[in-house]
């Protein structure tokens, strides 16, 4: 054999091993995640890396903003809202497409660990002129846009937000002001409450589930995604039993029940 023949060979062998590995790295997801089910996501996400070969990418934020991003970027492939007002708001821009329920979440009051202030499963205690308050904003993440829900229901929502003394843009941003005393009460996603960081720091005072219903997680698609069929699979392992076990161990209800 030639010494050209030989090289040949050897560019062809080199291109065929190179083809694998190209098209691994075009199986790629982004995930547009609210900041509440970051954990279970994340947790998920490994494990799927793992047995497709592909790289999951977690964009984390307030559930409005990241919508926002995907809107402007046009990049993506899957969209996890914290509350499903984020599709119902959105759907008619074509943006948003298949879809599942992949668990529940619910408003809980939250407190300093222990309940200092000996605050009652009521949520006209976040009006007690005794105790410091905390809310979320309503104009960046799913925990604001419930709080307002919630406490419009119960004809406070006014009330609540003058006698803030902070207005944060997350859960995550809740929890950490509570867990540097820089309030006595808030209202936040109660699964948060039960993550290991925060356990030691923080109680839950459930409210009634007529007031705090569930609220569905939707795991949905957006319309614009290069890999519609990989985030179908995606979507279908989180909704699976194996996906619902590792929502219920971050303190979620699963899509089984509410």
């Amino acid at each position: 054999m030639s010494d050209l023949l030989r090289t040949v060979r050897r560019f062809a062998l080199c291109l065929v091993a190179f083809i694998p590995s190209l098209h691994a790295q075009d199986r790629e997801l982004l995930i547009y995640c609210g900041i509440t089910m970051v954990r279970p996501i994340t947790e998920l996400a490994r494990q799927f890396e793992q047995v497709e070969k592909v790289k999951v990418t977690i964009s984390q934020g307030g559930s409005e903003d990241l919508y926002n991003a995907a809107k402007r970027s046009r990049l993506g492939d899957l969209y996890f809202p914290g509350e499903p007002s984020y599709r119902d708001r959105h759907l008619a821009e074509g943006l948003l497409g298949h879809y599942q329920t992949v668990g529940y979440n619910q408003v809980a009051i939250v407190v300093p660990k222990g309940n200092p202030k000996r605050v009652k499963a009521d949520v006209r205690e976040l009006l007690r002129k005794d105790l410091t308050l905390i809310v979320g904003n309503v104009e960046s993440g799913s925990i604001g846009q419930e709080t307002k829900r919630i406490l419009d229901k119960a004809g406070i929502y006014p009330a609540v937000v003058a006698k803030a003394a902070l207005m944060m843009p997350d859960s995550r941003a809740i929890n950490l002001a509570l867990r540097r005393g820089e309030g006595d009460i808030a209202l936040n996603w109660r699964a948060t409450a039960f993550f290991p960081d925060n356990v030691p720091h923080l109680d839950v005072v459930d409210l009634d589930t007529r007031l705090a219903e569930p609220q569905a997680l939707l795991l949905i698609q957006l319309t614009f995604s290069r890999q519609p069929e990989l985030g179908r699979k995606f979507i279908d392992f989180v909704a699976s039993p194996e996906g619902q076990a590792v929502f219920r161990k971050y303190g979620f209800l699963d899509n089984r029940a509410r």
